[in-house]
């Protein structure tokens, strides 16, 4: 039988602007861990944040009240830096805001098909 499920073609992917702030501290891309990267994104929330960025994205990068998460700031903080310390995501400073991408490039190259795993993943509706 046939996957109905999205696949890497469903990864939306942007240009990037000529006029980027330089990211924040994070892996280089050769030095990105399957362990740390898997520690990263099983919490839950932050498997949603990651499939989010790759099918919904509207903009290069995005903040994080794009995501309509319900949590206090320092949890967001902490999930957010967890995700860009693992090197899955690439973070910029805005005046007082930080915006986030997946690292897709990076990632497809290290581990192929993990990002297409992400997204095939169905979140649980609560």
């Amino acid at each position: 039988m046939a996957s109905t499920a999205p696949t890497r073609s469903a990864i939306k992917v942007l240009p990037e602007p000529s006029d980027l702030p330089e990211p924040l501290p994070e892996p280089a891309a050769d030095t990105v861990r399957l362990e740390a990267v898997l520690g990263a994104l099983s919490d839950p929330l932050r498997l949603r944040v990651v499939r989010k960025l790759l099918l919904e994205r509207e903009e290069f990068d995005h903040t994080c009240n794009w995501f309509g998460l319900d949590r206090p700031k320092s949890s967001l903080t902490h999930h957010f830096r967890a995700l860009r310390e693992a090197g899955v995501i690439r973070q910029r400073q805005y005046g007082l805001e930080r915006r986030s991408q997946v690292r897709v490039d990076d990632l497809n190259a290290r581990f192929p098909g993990l990002l297409d795993l992400v997204v095939d993943w169905t979140p649980p509706t609560h």
